[in-house]
Order: C-alpha cells, then sequence, then structure tokens
C-alpha cells in the first residue's frame, strides 16, 4: 500500500484498518474527519508528515491476516452488518454504561467534578444516537438496500419519500461529526479514560467501558463516513444519471 503526504487520512483507513491503530496514537480523527490529507493531519498535530507515514507504512505493509475487507461487501450487506454488529451495540451498552455513570458521580463526584460533566454528555449521546439509528434503520439503509435491489434487477429506481442518498448522508454525517466532538470531550475530561488513583472497581469499569464504547464507534462511523456513504452516493448518481 503506497501512503504519501496527500493521501487521504479516511482512505488509508479504508483501504486497511490497522492505520487506525497510527491514528489513535496521535489523536487524529479518521471518522467524522477522515478527509484530511496526511499532510494537513501532521500539521494540525505538530507532527512530522514524514514519521506519521513511516509508522503507517509499518503497520499496513505486515502480513497479517484476520482484517475484514469492508470495502469488497455489497452495500446492502454492509449496512446489514453495521446494523447488527454497531447499532446493537449501542442499544446494549448504553442501558449498562447509564447507572454505572450515575453511581460514580455520587460516590466521586465530589473529589470528581468532571464525572458529572461526562455523565450529562454520555446521556445527551445517548439520546441522540438512539434517534440516530433510527433514521439509519428507517430511512437510509432502506433506501440503500432499493439501490442495491435496482443495480441487480436492472430496472429504474422507483420514487421515494425518503430523499435522495445524498441528502440523508449529509445529516449523518453531521451528526457523526456531533458525536465524535461530545467523545473528544468525555476522553479529554478523564484523561483518555485513565482511572485515579482513589478510583474504585465500579469508576474503574465504567472509563472501561466508555473507552471501549467510543472505540467501537469511530468503528462504526469509519464504515459509514468512508466506505458505506460514498459508495452509495456512487452508486445513486450511476442509477440516475
Amino acid at each position: 500500500m503506497d501512503i504519501n503526504n496527500q493521501s487521504i487520512v479516511g482512505k488509508i483507513v479504508a483501504e486497511n484498518y490497522k492505520a487506525a491503530s497510527i491514528f489513535k496514537k496521535y489523536r487524529i480523527d479518521f471518522c467524522c474527519n477522515g478527509n484530511r490529507t496526511i499532510a494537513d493531519a501532521s500539521r494540525d498535530k505538530s507532527l512530522d508528515e514524514g514519521m506519521l507515514i513511516e509508522e503507517l507504512l509499518s503497520v499496513v505493509n505486515k502480513q497479517e491476516g484476520g482484517e475484514i475487507d469492508f470495502k469488497a461487501f455489497p452495500l446492502d450487506l454492509l449496512a446489514d452488518y453495521i446494523e447488527k454488529t454497531h447499532h446493537r451495540y449501542i442499544e446494549t451498552k448504553i442501558p449498562e454504561i447509564t447507572p454505572y455513570l450515575n453511581k460514580i458521580v455520587r460516590v466521586h463526584g465530589e473529589r470528581h467534578p468532571e464525572l458529572a460533566v461526562v455523565e450529562k454528555l454520555f446521556l445527551e449521546s445517548a439520546g441522540d444516537l438512539t434517534a440516530h439509528l433510527r433514521k439509519e434503520e428507517l430511512m437510509l439503509f432502506p433506501h440503500i438496500r432499493q439501490l442495491v435491489k435496482t443495480q441487480l434487477s436492472k430496472e429504474k429506481l422507483p420514487e421515494t419519500k425518503r430523499g435522495t442518498a445524498t441528502a440523508m448522508v449529509h445529516q449523518m454525517e453531521h451528526e457523526h461529526e456531533a458525536e465524535g466532538e461530545r467523545f473528544s470531550i468525555i476522553s479529554e475530561l478523564t484523561g483518555d479514560y485513565a482511572p485515579p488513583e482513589d478510583a474504585c472497581n465500579t469508576y474503574r469499569v465504567t472509563l472501561s467501558l466508555l473507552k471501549e464504547f467510543e472505540e467501537d464507534l469511530h468503528r462504526h462511523i469509519h464504515l459509514e463516513n468512508n466506505i458505506l456513504f460514498p459508495k452509495s452516493i456512487a452508486l445513486e448518481e450511476t442509477l440516475t444519471a
């Protein structure tokens, strides 16, 4: 895989998800703001772009198997995968994390007032993500499946009140950006989810769950922003040309 200073961050991760570990190391957003070049990302983080490229190449060119090639997925299958894997993860983890957060705010909030802010941000995210998932499942994903069905049948794309893939995708990307910003603040407030010395087991478990939640969200948004969405828009443009 070739990488240079004009390579796009999101496209690099779309080609090989192992690159995500390097971007995470330097806190470079590869999902919500994955449309930047290596040069831009390096400048924003005051990094040597040559060093960053070298680290990326050392990871992506390792001859290791096991990573799923999501770019090869048919679009309807990728939508199914995201819904059954990442949507269900969010739906399961929100009710698990919420009471833990409430407990550590009550017990540790006086010594760690930042926890109240973390809880507020997480609850806002929980509400917005729940609505976001429904919009994808009821509007965007059915539209994508219809695009694939039309392509295979070679028939005319039926009229729909859902709108275009482009319009729906732009709204989803805007909401993704908002969630990325929220969790960036949560990560900063918790010192990248590092438990303080006085943290009890519940405190440690809560931070671990929040970190896992953010990592899953990053992968989820990456699959949509960098693979599913652009391919869906391209397919729709082909079918309506």
